[in-house]
């Protein structure tokens, strides 16, 4: 009966419109529960549809998208069980699966006939999924920013980079995965060296406001695993890579110099898909938007407006 109310109470919130800065919120049910979203700007542009990493993280960076929204909708929504929406505490509900569902839920009920798709990291493995399982039908372009298409790969990539790391820090990581205590301060503490140096890289140019979205450590865990560079969840053996080229519209890869998503693997990635582009966004890693947020948009911008040129002509 709780879990009813707490459904009921979150579709009875009729969709905020504000005319100060042409924007609309509010929740749609999907699988599981309530999801929700935020239309930014009324561009003319077709709209793009952004699906956040994680899992379990939420869409606040992409309000830094919002300055698009003079070209075209800029539209976020915070997966199930992560920041606004609602927050179900069922594991079946972490699966690939569900979460194509979702995205498809909330591409009809916003009417998206046509539009773009960008996802980041596991965005990108959301949005991969979500076009070969579904099709490519009205999807005028996908960005794969940063992305997570195949774990074996990202596997990869994370011990060339765990390699280089100094020698004590690749120690107490060892340690304790072999030890099953990665929840323990010290591997925390470890850890931050190779976020620093892949993840975050140096501070935000641009803040975001993420108050009242957190994070959902449990989905990532189970999802996931402790940390980006420890595999141990239902995503373990995620490829799409041997059919990434049945994807047939236009693709932008997208990924940071120093980026745990390293570059000679997108590169790869983007050599499967023909007529595919791909930028390499310098000086910044997995976090790109938010340490060259200037750079990041205008290439959204170019991308997206020569896509639609092209279709119209």
């Amino acid at each position: 009966m709780k879990k009813l109310f707490l459904t009921l109470f979150f579709l009875s919130i009729i969709a905020n419109v504000s005319k100060a800065d042409n924007s609309e919120q509010g929740f749609i049910n999907v699988p599981g529960g309530p999801v929700w979203y935020k239309v930014s700007g009324n561009g003319k542009g077709l709209p793009l549809l952004t699906l956040h990493g994680g899992p379990g993280s939420t869409s606040c960076t992409y309000s830094l998208l919002e300055p698009l929204g003079d070209r075209r909708p800029i539209i976020r929504y915070d997966q199930l069980g992560s920041g606004r929406s609602g927050r179900p505490d069922d594991l079946s509900l972490w699966e690939v699966d569900r979460f194509i569902e979702e995205l498809h839920v909330i591409r009809r009920e916003l009417s998206l006939n046509k539009f773009h798709l960008l996802g980041h990291s596991w965005g990108a493995a959301l949005a991969g999924a979500y076009l070969l399982e579904k099709g490519t039908s009205g999807v005028a372009s996908v960005i794969f920013s940063s992305p997570l298409l195949s774990t074996p790969l990202w596997m990869e990539d994370a011990n060339y980079l765990r390699n280089q790391l100094p020698q004590d820090i690749q120690e107490t990581l060892n340690f304790h995965e072999m030890a099953n205590t990665t929840d323990s301060d010290e591997y925390r503490d470890a850890s931050r060296v190779f976020y620093d140096r892949h993840l975050t890289r140096g501070e935000a140019k641009e803040k975001v406001n993420c108050d009242g979205a957190p994070w959902n450590q449990v989905i990532y865990e189970y999802m996931w695993g402790p940390t980006e560079f420890h595999a141990t969840g239902n995503l373990v053996d995620f490829d799409l890579s041997n059919q990434l080229h049945k994807i047939d519209i236009p693709v932008l890869f997208l990924t940071g110099e120093f980026d745990e998503a390293r570059p000679e693997t997108i590169s790869k990635f983007h050599k499967m898909i023909p007529g595919s582009e791909f930028i390499i966004i310098k000086d910044v890693a997995h976090a790109s938007l938010s340490r060259a947020p200037d750079d990041y948009r205008r290439i959204l911008e170019v991308f997206l407006d020569e896509v639609e040129d092209k279709q119209l002509h």
